[in-house]
C-alpha cells in the first residue's frame, strides 16, 4: 500500500510555522556552539510529555560541500511507522523569496515510513522533481541524520533550517489515508523564525601523494622520469588531466623534456640525461595544473 505523497506532505504541514514577528530578525537563537565546520543548536525539551522532543541538531559540512543534519530525538529511539520528520530549507536564506507561509522556505526533506524526499517550491506549491542524488538518512539511538549536497540545496552557502517530528499518525493501510487525532509534534527551533547555518569550505588545493623516479638515480646517457601522483583535497580525486612543466638540469645545462604530459594518472616528464654528465648533479622540478589549481615536486640527485 503507498500513501500518497501529497497527503504526507498535507498532514507534515498541517501546523504552519511560527511566523517571525514583523519587523523582527528570522534568525532563532543563536548556536550554543561553533567548532570548525560543526554547528550545534539547542531546542527547548519537555513541552509535551507525549509528542517527539527534538533537544539539538548538529549540523556540519565538508570541502566538497555536503551537508550533515543530525536531529536528536532520545524519546524516540527507533524510527516508528507512525512519524514524520519533516524539515524546511531556506537555501538562499532570504524569508522575501520561496513559500511564503514557511519563512521562505525553498526545499522540504520529508522522511515517511523509510522513505525520503526532496521537494522543492515552484511558486504555489512543493513539488516532487528536484535532484536527490546525494540525499540519504539514516536514524539510529534516537537521531535521525540527513546527508545532501549542497548543489542540491541551489548551491547553498548559507541557509535557514527548522525540523518538525510528528509521531501518532495512523494510516489507513486500505485507501492510504491519514488519521491525524492523536498526532503529536515538536518543532525545532520552538519560537519563531529559522536556525541559521553558514557552510565552511576551503579552497580545494592539489596534494602530492607520490613522487618516483626511474630509475632511482639518473644515468649518463640514458633516459631519465619523473612522476608525480596529485589528488584534490576537496575529492581525494587523482588528477587524471592537466598541464605539465618540466624543467631539469644537469650541473648548468638546461635539459629539454621529451615527454611531460599526465599519464596513467601521474604527470611524468622525461629527460635525456647526456652521456658526458656523469658525476655531475641533476636537479628537477615537475609542476602540473589544473583548473587554476598546481602542484609541484624538485628532486636533486647525483647523476651516476
Amino acid at each position: 500500500m503507498l500513501v500518497s505523497l501529497g497527503l504526507v506532505l498535507a498532514a507534515a504541514t498541517a501546523v504552519a510555522l511560527p511566523a517571525a514577528a514583523t519587523g523582527a530578525a528570522t534568525s532563532a537563537t543563536a548556536p550554543t556552539r561553533v567548532a570548525a565546520n560543526t554547528t550545534t543548536y539547542q531546542d527547548s525539551v519537555g513541552e509535551n510529555p507525549a509528542a517527539p522532543d527534538i533537544t539539538t541538531i548538529v549540523v556540519s559540512n565538508n570541502d566538497a560541500a555536503s551537508i550533515s543534519l543530525r536531529i536528536t530525538i532520545p524519546n524516540r529511539p527507533t524510527l516508528t511507522p507512525d512519524m514524520f520528520v519533516i524539515l524546511w530549507v531556506d537555501s538562499d536564506n532570504n524569508p522575501a523569496t520561496g513559500d511564503p507561509d514557511s519563512l521562505g522556505a525553498e526545499y522540504l526533506l520529508l522522511l515517511f515510513r523509510g522513505d525520503i524526499a526532496l521537494l522543492r517550491w515552484n511558486g504555489s506549491d512543493y513539488a516532487e522533481g528536484a535532484p536527490a542524488t546525494s540525499l540519504i538518512f539514516a536514524y539510529q539511538g534516537g537521531a535521525v541524520t540527513f546527508t545532501i549536497n549542497a548543489s542540491e540545496l541551489g548551491n547553498t552557502r548559507r541557509f535557514g533550517f527548522a525540523a518538525r517530528v510528528i509521531s501518532g499518525i495512523v494510516v489507513d493501510e486500505t485507501t492510504g489515508d491519514l488519521d491525524l487525532t492523536n498526532a503529536v509534534q515538536d518543532d525545532a527551533p520552538s519560537g519563531a523564525g529559522f536556525f541559521n547555518y553558514q557552510l565552511q569550505i576551503t579552497p580545494p588545493t592539489l596534494v602530492v601523494r607520490r613522487v618516483t623516479t626511474v630509475p632511482r638515480v639518473p644515468r649518463a646517457g640514458k633516459t631519465f622520469t619523473m612522476r608525480l601522483v596529485a589528488a584534490r583535497s576537496d575529492t581525494g580525486a587523482v588528477l587524471q588531466n592537466g598541464r605539465v612543466t618540466c624543467v631539469g638540469r644537469a650541473g648548468t645545462t638546461r635539459l629539454r623534456a621529451q615527454v611531460a604530459r599526465v599519464t596513467g594518472g601521474a604527470a611524468t616528464c622525461t629527460w635525456n640525461i647526456p652521456a658526458n654528465a656523469k658525476g655531475k648533479r641533476f636537479r628537477g622540478t615537475v609542476t602540473v595544473v589544473f583548473e587554476g589549481l598546481r602542484a609541484n615536486s624538485s628532486i636533486s640527485r647525483r647523476i651516476a
